[in-house]
């Protein structure tokens, strides 16, 4: 029980959790809300809605005539293996910046699940104010946007500098 709780394989726990509860939320929404009305959270700012993106962030070729089912899947499965073995390679007395690649991961995976399974990633949070709106977005969407503010904030403030990769000071 022990090894499976130590690192990296606590970081691929929190990615399957992300996942899990990535694809919970969105069937939720889904059952809710695709043939209801949206749910008011602060009204004139959150609501759950639905939405089906079929292209990448902020439904970037989202209108290609369905060849961007395979690319983004294929990029979001390279990217996902990539972090995975980055994840593996990371010495185990981090914390920061292995807990953000499991948050990147899970959100990945979740939306590859989407997008290779039905054609599309679910998304239903919605804010907006006025005639402004931002793209509707998930669970998934959150965990790789705070995953990635966390690595540019380790990237920024917690990288040692002037240190080579063994950890000796360079002269």
């Amino acid at each position: 029980m022990r090894k499976i709780l130590s690192p990296p394989w606590r970081w691929y726990w929190l990615a399957l959790v992300v996942i899990g509860l990535d694809i919970a939320t969105k069937v939720w929404a889904v059952e809710q809300f695709r043939f209801g009305p949206p749910l008011q959270i602060i009204p004139g700012l959150l609501q759950f809605t639905y939405a089906e993106n079929t292209g990448a962030a902020f439904s970037f070729l989202a209108d290609a005539g369905g060849w961007q089912r395979w690319f983004f899947g294929a990029i979001a499965l390279g990217f996902s293996a990539m972090v995975s073995v980055w994840l593996w390679r990371l010495p185990a007395a981090k914390r920061w910046e292995p807990f953000a690649l499991a948050l990147i991961l899970g959100g990945a995976v979740g939306n590859l699940w989407d997008r290779m399974l039905l054609g599309y990633v679910r998304d239903f949070i919605s804010v907006y104010y006025g005639s402004w709106s931002f793209p509707v977005f998930n669970v998934a969407d959150m965990a790789i946007s705070v995953g990635a503010v966390m690595l540019v904030i380790e990237l920024l403030f917690f990288t040692e500098r002037g240190k080579d990769s063994k950890g000796s000071a360079e002269v």
